[in-house]
């Protein structure tokens, strides 16, 4: 991670220094970097989509008993499927 330190000088107002270190930050390639490194999403680990799947599968027992019990009315489809 790279820092970017400004010091004012004696006859530099605030908007100077304002403009200066936007500058300094643009030229330097901090902005960009961090963009990508806060809206890059992470790929699913293995384990993960395991765990998904497994409660998915699950989730779908459970619902089907539900409806061979008479517990849960039958899906109904509407359209192509």
């Amino acid at each position: 991670m790279i820092n970017v330190e400004l010091t004012k000088n004696e006859k530099e107002n605030n908007l100077g220094l304002l403009r200066r270190f936007s500058k300094k930050i643009k030229s330097s390639g901090i902005i960009p970097r961090m963009r990508s490194i806060r809206y890059h999403s992470k790929s699913e680990t293995g384990f993960l989509r395991k765990k998904k799947a497994l409660k998915t599968i699950n989730k779908k027992a459970e619902i089907d008993e539900l409806i061979k019990l008479g517990k849960m009315p039958e899906k109904k489809t509407f359209g192509r499927k």
